[in-house]
């Protein structure tokens, strides 16, 4: 079985499912009380493959650096970046880190590709020749297989058409009360009792075929 390499790009997977957690109104201020259940996320990206690597790339606020250091513990090299630096754009830095990152694992497994699997729906760039959707690309034509797992409502479309056409798209929109929770509101705030994950399913997670070898 080949090895899967995973890139997470917290940011823009975080920021998307507060949208959707408003669109399901999870209860009062739902937006803001939503988290992602990161060992249910990773196991989905993994889905129960060997990983070979695994990059993320989040925020630095005091209250996440647990979940942070949970991840690091299951073997993920974390990079946090400070989101208030004014030299650095919010997500520029973070995106060209974890390109930098996926193209690395390319050079140094060439000839031996594996699996890459992209957390993120974030297809800027494309038309200048940089961002994910065009790494992706550069992997795929040296033999690495993609998959991209992305929130419906937000993965860019030309992004989402080529991981279809040549790799896996899995919509997280399905596993959604599975891979975030939402913390219940603090005293003097409106009402919001929160809720747990549910159980993750990974016999509705498609995966990509295995390649047969000659």
């Amino acid at each position: 079985m080949e090895s899967v390499f995973v890139y997470w790009d917290n940011s823009n997977i975080f920021h998307e499912a507060q949208r959707l957690a408003a669109e399901r109104e999870e209860g009062p201020d739902a937006r803001y009380l939503v988290r992602i259940n990161f060992d249910a996320m990773l196991r989905l990206a993994h889905a129960g493959r060997e990983v070979r690597h695994a990059v993320a790339v989040g925020s630095v606020p005091p209250e996440m650096r647990q979940l942070w250091n949970r991840l690091e513990s299951r073997g993920m090299e974390v990079t946090l970046v400070d989101r208030g630096s004014p030299e650095r754009g919010e997500q520029e830095m973070p995106d060209r880190i974890l390109q930098l990152r996926m193209l690395e694992d390319a050079l140094d497994n060439n000839g031996d590709p594996g699996i890459a699997v992209l957390l993120t729906g974030d297809g800027a760039g494309y038309l200048e020749g940089g961002g994910f959707h065009r790494t992706l690309e550069r992997m795929h034509r040296r033999g690495w297989r993609v998959e991209v797992l992305s929130w419906e409502h937000s993965c860019n479309q030309r992004m989402r058409a080529w991981a279809q056409s040549n790799g896996l798209f899995v919509a997280l929109d399905g596993f959604y009360e599975a891979v975030t929770f939402v913390e219940p509101s603090k005293p003097g705030y409106r009402l919001n009792i929160g809720r747990d994950s549910a159980p993750l399913d990974l016999s509705q997670r498609p995966l990509s075929p295995i390649r047969l070898t000659e």
